[in-house]
């Protein structure tokens, strides 16, 4: 039901125009590596990856936008639940991109076999409990132990992808050992965000910090490609 005496607070509106500042940051880095790639296959990874951030946080962010300036009701808090899951899938789906993204970038370097089945089946088995009704995305208190297993698998992915970027450090002075720092500071925000948030829902301004470490690993594929 639609708060109709609601009036927007500041924290709020500078919270909505932040996410705002975000998506448009993410659609622009987008075109510029699509644009400047000349058909290298690294910056058309980096546009997709960018996109699919963006897309899929868009899912989550704008009704966030939207509660800023018009208050909460029921269409709002399933727009987040729905909202919520999508992000999670294309998170993911985002942390198998870096892998490739780190292929391309040092293809001198292999892989280890085992780590690359690790992050697959990890990744495969998070979007599968992201997908189960039993999670209850839409409700106030969610499914707590689907909650548990899908941010634990979704952690061994993260570890994963950290092994990959630890493992080629500053080769080629990329210094994209800051790909490691970033990742850490992404789950280190986002794992409360999605235990906590819905029964303490301040604990979601963990998603501004979060929200600029994913612009610091964009930032570092831009640097790449000027």
């Amino acid at each position: 039901m639609k708060n109709n005496g609601y009036k927007p607070r500041v924290p709020d509106i500078m919270e909505a125009v932040f996410d705002i500042g975000y998506l448009l940051f993410d659609l622009i880095a987008a075109v510029l590596f699509f644009v400047f790639s000349r058909g290298n296959s690294l910056f058309v990874l980096y546009g997709i990856l960018t996109l699919t951030l963006c897309g899929g946080d868009a899912f989550h962010l704008v009704p966030r936008v939207i509660r800023a300036f018009r208050g909460s009701s029921d269409k709002i808090k399933k727009q987040l639940g729905m909202g919520l899951q999508i992000s999670s899938v294309t998170m993911t789906v985002f942390y198998i991109l870096l892998m490739y993204i780190w292929k391309n970038t040092f293809p001198e370097m292999q892989i280890p076999a085992a780590l690359e089945i690790i992050i697959w089946a990890s990744a495969l088995a998070r979007i599968i409990v992201c997908l189960l009704p039993q999670n209850r995305w839409c409700s106030d208190n969610g499914n707590q132990k689907l909650s548990i297993i899908r941010n634990t698998v979704f952690a061994v992915t993260g570890i994963g992808v950290i092994l990959l970027y630890a493992m080629s450090g500053n080769a080629h002075d990329y210094h994209l050992t800051r790909m490691v720092a970033a990742i850490l500071i992404s789950f280190g925000c986002y794992l409360p965000v999605t235990l906590m948030s819905k029964k303490h829902p301040k604990v979601g301004l963990l998603m501004i910090p979060k929200t600029c470490a994913y612009i610091w690993i964009i930032a570092m594929g831009l640097e790449l490609l000027f």
